[in-house]
């Protein structure tokens, strides 16, 4: 602390676990700002997971699947998630088979450029699937 005072800088106490503790004599206001800009650096690195939304109705017809798969197919190379889900409104719940059948196919058609995450699942009036981007080589 008296070498601290001498230099007029702080005393930071960099591993206080350690047996002795670790103490380092520097700027403190410097240290911290250092801190900061590794923690900045480390976030940017991470990789943000977008998930994108597609809805259909358990009788959409062909021209809309074929529009909706162009849509994911697009979302997939930008390396998004898509979420295709089924909705059903009112008693349209009784073609669920329906519905599955088109995430299967929606699955199928997008093969090249992504792979099922979940297969499709209902959840109340919902029925939703994943798919995630492949690795690009």
């Amino acid at each position: 602390m008296k070498m601290a005072d001498a230099l007029e800088l702080d005393l930071v106490e960099i591993s206080p676990n350690a047996d002795p503790p670790v103490c380092k004599i520097t700027d403190y206001q410097k240290f911290l700002y250092q801190q900061k800009k590794k923690q900045k650096e480390i976030k940017a690195k991470t990789v943000q997971v977008v998930v994108k939304e597609i809805r259909f109705g358990p009788n959409t017809d062909d021209h809309d699947f074929q529009f909706k798969m162009r849509h994911a197919e697009k979302f997939l190379q930008e390396g998004a998630k898509v979420k295709a889900y089924v909705f059903f409104k009112g008693r349209s719940i009784l073609f669920k088979e329906q519905g599955e059948i088109l995430l299967l196919k929606f699955a199928q058609e997008l093969e090249e450029v992504g792979k099922v995450e979940q297969l499709p699942q209902l959840e109340g009036k919902r029925m939703t699937m994943f798919i995630s981007p492949k690795k690009k080589k």
